[in-house]
This record gives structure tokens, C-alpha cells and sequence, in this order.
């Protein structure tokens, strides 16, 4: 009996999606450490600060009075009258039960709107440069990510004759990040109202406004795009969640509000997939919410004087990195244009930004993320949210290895 051959294939639609590059440095970093190595990170997005005791508490307290059950798909009451209250009180918008999501994270609203919404070829336009996921959320969907990189004397931001000019009959998205990882952009209410004049004139162009960022602003004032242009709101996803604000990455609890027809449809898939997000994370995420937010301030103060420390050290990189002054988020966005082609001590050429990161791991035991993950080169990321004693350490370890750099 002859035994046919196996045919065991993925899906084509992983075909043309890519592993996260953030998550792919962390992951060297943790098996240098593994061999002995010192690594000091600068490569993982989140806040070295515990999650407040209030809301640790609130947790323990759900877990005691039997918040372990399922809860509805999208979120229990409870949570979603606190996100409700929070969109009211922060940003102005007033939406109801029916129009607000909470989920297993904010990447995971992102990754059920595209599936919800993209047919294969539709189009979402992307800013760089941009959070790593966002290009590989819509290739998954099935669409097409088109890049858009204004110029980087404005930090990035897009201009509306920028978005004019790359809409086509095929645009469903625009996704805007404000403040921005990775380069700390935050638009001004008029820019936000500018861009919305664009869009109105495109019935089947949507906003995602990802806001995850929002409480970590230095400069400036935080608008939400709705909040700019109230119009909008039938055409607006607004994503947020508790991971950056709260210091509450491993909770997992992100959340969303837009148009009743939308929700329902990431409710939908949500139930298909993992149905509703941990019950006691959003026990902690309600107390987030809606406890005390006075604490943010010191927290905002802390960043702010990281961010000035390591800028005035890394000057010593220059001209080899340049770096300006982030009014939001908590990253460094360096080019690094002046490292290209230069020369290792081992003699190996430095022709990109991966080579470079990849140098600094192996040098000066700091791990950072190239520019080309975020859809931008040559550039790194470096995140400052971490001790003041390991992130000076770091910065001087940047500094003493682009030292040893040298021209043929």
C-alpha cells in the first residue's frame, strides 16, 4: 500500500507577516543573560514602576469575592461603566455600554479591527515611524500597509496634503499613534482638526487613534482625535489600555471605544477566539480607572528627568547618533546615520542599524531596537523606562562603544 507524501503547509496569509523585532532583541538579550552575559535592556516597552497598591489590592479582593468567572465577551459591567467614565473624564467622549470593548490587551482590539474590517487588497495608511505591529496586523488581515514617513523636522507627523495625496479607492484605515513609539509625536489639537478635513472627504476611510501613551506626556497637551473633531466619531476606533499608564503590561487588559456596529464585530471575533479578557484584570483595570491618578504626576517626573539624563550623555555619541528631545512616550528615536560605515574593533563594518544594535548588545551589553523594525533607518530605540542607575550605566556603555568606532 503506498502511503501518500505529507502536505503539511501554513496558511498563506503568515507568509507575509514577520516575528515582532522588539520581541526578537528582548528574546537575545534574555539568552545572553542566560550565558553569563550583563545585559542592561533599553528594548522592551514598559515601565519599571510596580502596579500601585490600590490596584494590586483591588485584584486580591476580586479574587477573594469570587472575580474569577467568566465575564461577558467584551468586558463586565462593572469595567465598562468605568471605561465609560474614564473616556468622559480624560477625553471628553461619551459613549455608552454597547460602544466600548475591553479585551486581552490593546494589540489585540488593533488585530480584531483589521480582521473585521480589511478585505484582501484594501489599503490602511500608516505613519513611520510606527509601533512594529502595525504593518504586520494588516498584512495578516489580508491588506496592504502604505507607508507614509514625513519628514523628520516635523517628528514625524503627517501633514494633511501627505494623507491626501496616499488615499485611494482602496484606503479603509488611517492608524494614527499619539503620542508615538517610537518617536514621542504628539499632534496639536489643530493638526488633529486639519487631518479630520482630509478624512471626511473619503466616506470609507476610518481613524484608528491609538492612544496607549496618553498620561506620558513631558510638552504639550494630549488630544484625542475625536476629541479634536467630534464629527469623527462614527469613523474613529479610539484604543487605549492600562499596560503603559499603570505600569500593567503582564495584565493583559486593553480597551476600546467606537461605533456600536464596530464593537459588536471585535465582540464577535473576540468570542471566537478568547473570549473575554481575565476577570481579575478587569477587577484591577475598573480600580485603575477609577482610582487615584495623583501618583502619575510623580511618575511623569521621574520619566521626564530619565529622559533629560540620558539625552545629556548620549550627546557624547555625537555625531555618530543624533537625538532630539521627545515631548511624550518614553523612548529615545536616535539616528544613527553617522555610525554607517564605520568599523568594529573586530574590523566588522557597521552597513546598518541591525548591525549597529546588534554591535551595542554584544560591546556594550545594551540591547536596543533598530529603526528598520519600526519602518525607518538608519535609527535605534531606546527606551529610559528603567532605574537611574542602570540607565546611566547604559548610556555611558553606548557612549564608550561608539567611541571605538572608527573610518577607513
Amino acid at each position: 500500500m503506498t502511503t501518500a507524501p505529507l502536505d503539511l503547509r501554513l496558511s498563506d496569509r503568515l507568509s507575509t507577516a514577520s516575528p515582532s523585532a522588539t520581541g526578537a532583541v528582548s528574546e537575545l538579550a534574555r539568552r545572553l543573560v542566560s550565558q553569563g552575559r550583563s545585559v542592561i535592556s533599553l528594548s522592551e516597552g514598559e515601565l519599571d514602576f510596580d502596579t500601585p497598591a490600590h490596584i494590586q489590592h483591588a485584584a486580591i479582593k476580586g479574587i477573594v469575592d469570587g472575580h474569577t468567572r467568566y465575564t461577558g465577551v467584551g468586558g463586565s459591567p462593572a469595567l465598562k461603566a468605568a471605561v465609560v467614565r474614564k473616556f468622559a473624564r480624560d477625553n471628553g467622549l461619551d459613549y455608552t455600554a454597547s460602544e466600548v470593548i475591553a479585551a486581552t490587551g490593546a494589540k489585540q482590539i488593533l488585530f480584531n479591527a483589521m480582521l473585521a474590517t480589511i478585505n484582501p487588497g484594501d489599503e490602511a495608511i500608516i505613519v513611520a515611524p510606527y509601533w512594529v505591529s502595525y504593518s504586520e496586523m494588516v498584512k495578516i488581515a489580508g491588506g496592504e500597509p502604505v507607508i507614509v514617513t514625513p519628514d523628520a523636522s516635523r517628528n514625524f507627523k503627517i501633514t494633511p496634503d501627505e494623507l491626501a495625496s496616499r488615499i485611494t479607492p482602496r484606503t479603509r484605515w488611517l492608524i494614527l499613534n499619539a503620542p508615538c513609539n517610537p518617536s514621542g509625536a504628539l499632534y496639536t489639537r489643530d493638526e488633529l482638526r486639519a487631518l479630520a478635513d482630509i478624512v471626511r472627504q473619503h466616506p470609507r476611510l476610518m481613524v484608528l487613534s491609538d492612544d496607549i501613551y496618553e498620561k506620558i506626556v513631558y510638552e504639550g497637551e494630549f488630544i484625542s482625535f475625536v476629541q479634536a473633531s467630534p464629527d469623527m466619531r462614527e469613523r474613529t476606533l479610539t484604543v487605549n489600555g492600562v499596560s503603559k499608564t499603570y505600569a500593567m503590561t503582564g495584565w493583559r487588559l486593553g480597551y476600546a471605544g467606537g461605533p456600536a456596529w464596530l464593537i459588536k464585530a471585535l465582540e464577535l471575533l473576540q468570542s471566537q477566539s478568547t473570549s473575554n479578557p481575565s476577570s481579575v484584570s478587569q477587577v484591577a483595570a475598573a480600580a485603575a480607572l477609577d482610582g487615584p491618578q495623583e501618583f502619575l504626576d510623580v511618575w511623569r517626573e521621574r520619566l521626564r528627568a530619565r529622559r533629560d539624563m540620558a539625552l545629556s550623555i548620549l550627546q557624547g555619541a555625537a555625531p555618530l547618533l543624533t537625538i532630539t528631545r521627545p515631548p511624550a512616550a518614553f523612548y529615545l528615536f536616535a539616528n544613527c546615520a553617522g555610525a554607517i560605515g564605520t568599523r568594529t574593533p573586530k574590523g566588522e563594518r557597521i552597513s546598518t542599524d541591525s548591525d549597529l544594535a546588534r554591535y551595542l548588545i554584544e560591546e556594550a551589553g545594551v540591547a536596543v531596537v533598530p529603526g528598520t523594525a519600526f519602518g525607518l533607518a538608519p535609527y535605534l530605540r531606546l527606551a529610559f523606562a528603567l532605574s537611574d542607575e542602570r540607565l546611566k550605566l547604559a548610556c555611558e556603555q553606548i557612549v564608550a562603544a561608539c567611541a571605538l568606532l572608527t573610518r577607513d
